[in-house]
């Protein structure tokens, strides 16, 4: 019989590639990790990993089971999610792993929405770049991924996830004043190949969403200046330091100096929002309500 729990680690260490860093994820030692793996392969009878340079892949049995794995794990779900429904579990706390911007337009209208809907229902929220929720929601540090697309991300037919797309938002040119560029009613994308950019980490999809919108319109941005907060971004722009994409709900409410903002046309650069949750999880009658309010929250988000 082969015991629920390892597959969890089992996912956990094809998601993170190493048996530190599925045992840090996990809140384990990575001895404690190993035992579970051995132990899985002995009730399995077939090594499931093996050594690739300094981390561990999957071998063809591994692949197999982890994929049975997702069906699995997404039908304890599914259970718990019923047996809670059935309880009436109107009560208790969600966990949310949500991006900056996400938070403030669009979960923070949700948990306005949520205290007078569902008293019962408590909100954690945990600040998390669009690209760190996810390993959180699949990890188990939270409960409800708000999320951006990016490259090399999980897609929405991940079997390891419920996804529900929430809204997607432009992003502007952001120029310095004096730029040459700055008092057309518009930007070309394409004008923009032979200023210096401003842009976020490597890492961060809005820095990922930049690049390929560049790409599509003929050139690749030469990147002089690098930050993940949008308020310094739009400060480097407006003191002369480059150019920037930057998404339009991130511009809102900001004091923009010496900086002019301008839609973008030609290939667009567009960031697409979603929640997430582990699959079979979406109908838990705590995680639904949270999952309607923010579908409500960003259906009356006004970004056009």
């Amino acid at each position: 019989m082969i015991d629920p729990r390892r597959l969890r680690i089992l996912r956990a260490v094809a998601d993170h590639r190493t048996v530190t860093a599925a045992a840090a994820a996990l809140y384990l030692t990575p001895s404690a990790v190993s035992q579970q793996l051995a132990a899985l392969e002995q009730e399995t009878g077939h090594a499931l990993l093996t050594r690739s340079g300094r981390g561990v892949r999957l071998t063809a049995a591994g692949e197999i089971l982890l994929g049975h794995a997702h069906e699995v794990l997404a039908q304890l779900e599914r259970a718990e999610a019923e047996l809670a429904a059935y309880a009436g579990g109107a009560a208790g706390e969600v966990t949310v792993a949500a991006f900056a911007t996400g938070i403030a337009e669009v979960l923070a209208p949700a948990i306005s929405r949520l205290s007078v809907d569902h008293p019962g229902l408590r909100l954690r929220v945990r600040d998390a770049e669009g690209d760190e929720s996810l390993p959180m929601l699949l990890d188990g540090r939270a409960d409800v991924a708000l999320a951006v697309e990016y490259r090399g991300g999980p897609g929405a037919d991940d079997a390891r996830l419920s996804v529900l797309p929430l809204y997607a938002e432009p992003f502007d040119a952001v120029l310095p004043v004096g730029h040459p560029l700055a008092e057309l009613p518009e930007v070309a994308l394409a004008d923009l190949a032979d200023s210096e950019w401003i842009g976020q980490y490597p890492g961060n999809p809005c820095h990922d969403v930049t690049l390929l919108a560049c790409e599509l319109a003929g050139f690749q941005p030469r990147f002089a200046h690098s930050s993940d907060d949008f308020r310094a971004v739009a400060a480097l722009a407006g003191a002369g330091a480059g150019v920037a994409l930057v998404p339009r709900s991130a511009l809102r409410g900001m004091e923009l100096k010496e900086v002019q903002v301008r839609p973008v046309t030609g290939p667009s650069a567009t960031r697409r929002v979603f929640a997430a949750t582990r699959r079979g999880a979406e109908t838990h009658p705590l995680i639904a309500p949270v999952l309607s309010a923010l579908r409500t929250a960003s259906g009356q988000l006004r970004i056009h």
